[in-house]
């Protein structure tokens, strides 16, 4: 799937929610490096994807919000994993940190 493909598909979502009144948060994409869930998934073009992707989540205006996945769990050390405390061992999923850390990244006042 292409960057575009899916930023049309999120387009819709949101075009959607916002016609029946439904407010909508975009996440961005988990980098997942070197994962073992599907051997071979990772490619550079995959991670430009989902780069692209990301971006266009945080600056496309779509959204009502935007929670930043990426931001929360990726190594700043490299980019393009999570941090290995964050993941659950596949380098796909996070772990059980990885996920309290994700619900902290979420704003609670976008709920009010």
């Amino acid at each position: 799937m292409t960057a575009e493909q899916m930023i049309a598909g999120l387009k819709q979502l949101a075009v959607r929610a916002r016609t029946a009144g439904i407010k909508i948060f975009g996440g961005t994409l988990l980098p997942f490096e070197n994962e073992t869930f599907l051997p071979g998934a990772w490619t550079p073009a995959r991670e430009k994807t989902r780069q692209a992707v990301n971006e266009w989540i945080r600056e496309g205006g779509a959204f009502d919000a935007v929670i930043d996945f990426d931001q929360a769990l990726r190594d700043p050390e490299h980019p393009t994993s999570m941090v290995p405390a964050y993941d659950c061992g596949d380098h796909l999923h996070p772990g059980d940190l990885g996920y309290t850390k994700m619900g902290d990244a979420i704003e609670l006042k976008l709920f009010e």
